[in-house]
C-alpha cells in the first residue's frame, strides 16, 4: 500500500471522515499499523540500525587509525598517509551519522502516526498481530548487548592499566568504537520500549474510543 520510503498520512479529521462503516475503518486502520510496525520495529529496520553502526564503527576505526600514524609519524609521507586515512574515515562516519539522525526523526512520525491511528478504535482481532512481541524482544536482548558492549569498551577497556601507557590515538579508538556501540544500542533499546509502550497504552490498556458509527452505520456527530 506504502513504499517504505513513504509514510502513511494521519487518519482524516472527524468532519471528513468518508468510511462507509466501522468495518471499512477497522481494515483501513489494520493495513496502516501494520505498514508502520513494521517500519518502526521490523527485524530489517534492526539490521539496517547496525549496518549504520558498523559503517561509523569502519569510519571511526579509520580516524583512530590516522591518530596512531600521526602520534608515529616521522616524515611528511607518512602524515600525508594519515590525512588520506582520516579522511576515509570521515566519509564513512558522517553519512552514516547523518542517516542514523534521519531515522530518528521518521521513527518520532512513524510513533506519531501509531498513536492517531490506533485510537480511531479498537480490534483486538486484528491487534493481536501488531504487538510482534517476539521481535520486540530481539529489539530489546540484541541493544542491550550490543549497549553493553560499548559502556564496557567505553569505560573499562581505556581505564586499565594497559590502555593507560598506550597512545592516545588507540585509546581514542577504543572509545570511540564503544560509543558508536553505546548510541547504537540506546536507540535500540528506545525503540523496543516505546513499541511496547504502545502496545500496552492503545492496543491493550486505553479505553475504548466512542465508536464513530452506530449500529446502524450512519456517523455519530
Amino acid at each position: 500500500m506504502f513504499s517504505r520510503a513513504q509514510l502513511p498520512p494521519p487518519p482524516p479529521p472527524v468532519e471528513i471522515r468518508t468510511w462507509p462503516d466501522r468495518e471499512a475503518l477497522l481494515t483501513d486502520r489494520a493495513v496502516v499499523l501494520g505498514e508502520l510496525v513494521k517500519m518502526h520495529v521490523s527485524p530489517g529496520r534492526l539490521v539496517a540500525l547496525w549496518l549504520w553502526g558498523a559503517l561509523c564503527a569502519v569510519g571511526w576505526s579509520l580516524v583512530g587509525a590516522a591518530l596512531i600514524t600521526f602520534e608515529e609519524t616521522y616524515d611528511v609521507f607518512s602524515a600525508l598517509l594519515g590525512v588520506i586515512v582520516a579522511v576515509m574515515g570521515a566519509c564513512c562516519a558522517v553519512p552514516a551519522i547523518v542517516f542514523v539522525v534521519i531515522g530518528l526523526r521518521r521513527d518520532q512520525e512513524i510513533r506519531r502516526l501509531l498513536g492517531a491511528w490506533g485510537q480511531l478504535d479498537r480490534d483486538p482481532v486484528r491487534d493481536v498481530q501488531l504487538r510482534m512481541p517476539g521481535v520486540s524482544l530481539v529489539w530489546l536482548l540484541m541493544s542491550f548487548t550490543l549497549c553493553a558492549l560499548g559502556l564496557y569498551a567505553c569505560i573499562a577497556v581505556p581505564a586499565t592499566a594497559e590502555a593507560a601507557q598506550d597512545s592516545f590515538g588507540l585509546v581514542a579508538l577504543v572509545t570511540g568504537l564503544g560509543m558508536t556501540g553505546w548510541n547504537i544500542g540506546l536507540i535500540g533499546i528506545i525503540k523496543a520500549f516505546a513499541h511496547r509502550r504502545w502496545v500496552l497504552r492503545v492496543l491493550i490498556g486505553a479505553p475504548a474510543p466512542e465508536p464513530l458509527f452506530s449500529v446502524g452505520g450512519g456517523a455519530h456527530r
